[in-house]
């Protein structure tokens, strides 16, 4: 399993973190393109997606691989 991906504000926008990276993997203009850069590498590399929303608080959050405990909410 993957690093998992965080989505977090940025100054110059919106950045896609591997988890324990100190540099942004990716910068973006808006939430929903970082989301989407987040998204596929962590079906890649089978991890998680962690989004943060401007205040900081996790938003959501979305496994792209084995999950053991898959979660039984509706909104992906």
């Amino acid at each position: 399993m993957g690093k998992n991906q965080w989505v977090t504000k940025h100054t110059d926008g919106w950045a896609v973190k591997g988890e324990g990276n100190s540099r942004a993997t990716a910068v973006t203009n808006t939430q929903k393109e970082a989301i989407k850069i987040a998204k596929d590498i962590a079906a890649n590399q089978h991890s998680e997606v962690i989004v943060q929303g401007r205040d900081g608080k996790i938003r959501s959050k979305d496994s792209y691989g084995n999950d053991p405990n898959p979660p039984k909410d509706k909104e992906h």
